[in-house]
């Protein structure tokens, strides 16, 4: 091609474009402002049990330390009783999961699961099957 040609294209976005790629980012800044706090209410509890492992006692003792571990952390989706013990030989194991529901805009939410677990294998023990 000329020279004249390449410097007489016009490149750029147009006004709709514009507008769509705004309306994209606006929609992925609503799920991250949505997400997010839910993401760090997860990792609290994430650290919460190991912190709970690593100190040990009885399980009422360590459903007590997740609640004061939980509360400093703010942490609402998980309670001490809502943790799911269970031996793996020796070794106690840890485990929770939860469901939370996160409203987008008018009827629309966002339903996330989230599951955690102290065992090695990644393996989350059911309340059904653990050993209380």
């Amino acid at each position: 091609m000329d020279r004249r040609k390449l410097l007489n294209k016009q490149a750029g976005i147009s006004l709709s474009g514009l507008i769509v790629a705004l309306a994209i980012i606006g929609v992925a800044g609503i799920f991250a402002m949505r997400m997010v706090p839910a993401y760090i209410e997860y990792n609290a509890i994430k650290s919460g049990i190991a912190q709970v492992k690593s100190t040990g006692g009885s399980i009422r003792e360590m459903q007590q330390a997740f609640n004061r571990h939980t509360s400093v952390n703010d942490v609402e989706a998980v309670r001490g009783q809502d943790l799911v013990f269970s031996r793996d030989g020796d070794e106690m194991q840890i485990s929770f999961a939860y469901e939370k529901r996160l409203p987008l805009m008018g009827n629309v939410s966002l339903l996330i699961d989230f599951a955690g677990t102290t065992d090695p294998s990644g393996v989350v023990a059911e309340a059904d099957s653990a050993a209380r």
